[in-house]
């Protein structure tokens, strides 16, 4: 069982798991299309221009910040998204990122008063944008490049309506006289086929 299945509790379903937007891994890319042309250019520079010894260790010098660079500026941002998990399920939003240090955030979903999005125009193009989520004692949580930020949106808003409904004194969604519209199905976002 992978990741995220790890994470969940016992009858816990998960609804979504995103990493962040590909556009964070823009940057990264271009520095390595561009620093790789240019490393390229001065190793054959180095190689026309210089003889034997001192050829050999301006190229090698050449690499060795090529690697560096690369390491830095590509690989790390690559497993920096990677590693970043975005995640919602039926109880709850959780985040975890961090290569060698993890940290996390579980938000249950019944502590979730306000969910709001913001997204550019850039980021309507790209289909990301920023998630806000406002939990009923603390500061607001903002989550940038969230990939389709309005259908989680969509989605995060329809649990929280659930989970109220749910913890409402005196309501049983599954004792009502829908009971046949919701027989087999729990409510919410899934009973609506909007997958």
């Amino acid at each position: 069982m992978g990741y995220p299945q790890d994470a969940l509790a016992d009858e816990e379903e998960l609804l979504l798991h995103h990493h962040p937007h590909w556009k964070m891994l823009l940057l990264p890319a271009v520095t390595f299309i561009l620093f790789t042309a240019v490393s390229g250019f001065l190793i054959g520079l180095a190689s026309a221009k210089a003889d034997g010894t001192s050829a050999t260790a301006l190229m090698i010098a050449v690499a060795l910040v090529w690697v560096i660079v690369v390491g830095w500026r590509c690989v790390a941002p690559l497993i920096s998204w990677k590693c970043t998990h975005f995640i919602v399920t039926d109880r709850r939003v959780l985040i975890r990122q961090g290569v060698i240090t993890h940290s996390g955030i579980d938000i249950p979903m019944g502590r979730i008063s306000n969910v709001q999005f913001r997204h550019g125009l850039l980021d309507r193009m790209l289909g990301t944008g920023t998630l806000i989520i406002a939990s009923a004692s603390d500061d607001p949580l903002e989550f940038d490049d969230i990939p389709r930020v309005q259908r989680v949106h969509s989605l995060l808003y329809q649990q929280v309506f659930d989970s109220m409904e749910f913890r409402r004194p005196g309501a049983d969604p599954f004792d009502s006289a829908d009971a046949s519209d919701t027989e087999g199905s729990k409510p919410g976002w899934r009973a609506g086929r909007r997958r």
